[in-house]
């Protein structure tokens, strides 16, 4: 199952001239001077700054990647309600659960978070989570309601990932049309990946395609 790593980037604040100083000199490519300016409005507090050194640390951007550090300053903005960090944080832990079987359940948390603050990605990874069962338990139904929830609200791999499940899924009620219609509405959305599961869809059932 896809998993998304977010593209939520750098976010300006209006009211801080640092922040958006710092912002300016990560795009000239001054990258310590960014992290240093960064860093010294995340001591402070400021959730987006926060979000950014994490972001630098994970990304290794003039600096050696750090994804300790980059855990701990994510953490520190996804308490203060800040949903792309949450997801970042969820993702790194997420791709950490065979080496850890508690990772999950912490990617589970922080997804939530995510979630809650309004990011489809979320429930799309919460729900491949579900799906795989690994250390937590496994329940297709819960990912099946949080794919039709994600894709819903536009995430074309969800719209992927729900159509998958209502063309073939189990434990799931097969409804082909709807398949179809995610697949098409992944297409459209660039997700080359949907033609091949459409084709296969139209060959097994042509009578959904003569649309």
């Amino acid at each position: 199952m896809k998993l998304i790593v977010i593209a939520l980037f750098l976010l300006v604040s209006v009211w801080a001239n640092e922040f958006d100083t710092a912002v300016n000199d990560y795009h000239k490519g001054s990258y310590i001077k960014a992290l240093n300016s960064f860093y010294a409005l995340a001591k402070n507090g400021d959730a987006k700054a926060q979000y950014n050194v994490g972001l630098i640390y994970a990304n290794g951007k003039g600096v050696n990647a750090d994804i300790p550090q980059a855990m701990e300053w994510y953490e520190k903005a996804a308490q203060q309600d800040n949903a792309p960090a949450a997801y970042n944080l969820a993702e790194l832990y997420h791709s950490m659960q065979e080496n850890n079987e508690h990772a999950d359940e912490r990617a589970k948390f922080w997804y939530e978070k995510a979630a809650e603050g309004g990011l489809a990605q979320a429930y799309n990874n919460l729900a491949a989570l579900y799906l795989e069962g690994k250390n937590i338990p496994q329940n297709n139904k819960k990912a099946f309601e949080l794919f039709k929830k994600a894709a819903n609200k536009g995430d074309a791999n969800a719209q992927i990932n729900v159509a998958v499940m209502y063309a073939w899924g189990e434990d799931i009620p097969n409804d082909k049309m709807k398949a179809y219609d995610n697949f098409k509405k992944a297409l459209n959305a660039g997700k080359s990946e949907a033609s091949q599961y459409l084709d296969r869809l139209c060959k097994e059932s042509a009578w959904v395609c003569k649309n």
